[in-house]
């Protein structure tokens, strides 16, 4: 199963933390412990970081709506999560994005939060 892999951490409230969760773990691969928290840990042999990045209080990246901040989420396979989604019936927006950063795709959890998914690019290999 193609899936989120890491990000540097995010706290946020939620209408229904119990149903979002179990959206989560099902949809995401996101599995959280007894205390309610997803934790990662980082594998170097993976390309990859993670950003804490402030944005312009007008910004439209988040979405048209009035969400304050935006998950990326780093995926080992962002083609086949992004399919898996759609057939799962969740809001995959179009197009995917693919640049030097790597791939982009988004989409929107039950709340009508914008969820970005990162899939890095491979490291260059040493000639």
């Amino acid at each position: 199963m193609a899936k989120v892999i890491g990000f540097g951490g995010i706290f946020f409230k939620s209408q229904n933390p119990a149903a979002l969760a179990e959206w989560y773990a099902k949809h995401l691969g996101l599995t959280a412990d007894d205390s309610g928290c997803v934790r990662f840990k980082e594998d170097e042999s993976r390309a990859g970081y993670s950003l804490w990045v402030p944005f312009a209080a007008d910004t439209k990246y988040f979405g048209s709506g009035p969400q304050s901040y935006m998950l990326n989420l780093r995926v080992d396979d962002l083609p086949t999560l992004l399919a898996s989604l759609r057939a799962a019936g969740i809001t995959v927006e179009e197009p995917a994005e693919q640049s030097e950063f790597g791939g982009f795709g988004w989409i929107v959890d039950p709340e009508g939060t914008r969820i970005e998914l990162w899939q890095p690019p491979e490291p260059a290999s040493a000639s």
